[in-house]
């Protein structure tokens, strides 16, 4: 396990700002690997939408709508 305490630690605090962002987006890049299940399976719910969208049996919002939902949480 790594703590603030773990030699890794150490020398990542020694970084420049911008290789610890480097570093970040290398840790992430490797972690977002492409599972093909889940990937099916949102194929399958978006045509599902889109073909309840084009019947007219799915409800739409324009921008505004959704803008102003989060904008009032600001």
């Amino acid at each position: 396990m790594i703590t603030l305490q773990s030699p890794i630690f150490r020398k990542v605090k020694l970084l420049a700002d911008i290789d610890k962002l480097k570093l970040v987006d290398l840790i992430l890049h490797d972690l977002d690997k492409p599972d093909p299940e889940i990937d099916m399976i949102w194929a399958d719910e978006s045509e599902k939408r889109w073909n309840a969208y084009k019947k007219g049996k799915l409800r739409t919002k324009s921008h505004a709508e959704v803008m102003k939902k989060y904008k009032s949480r600001a």
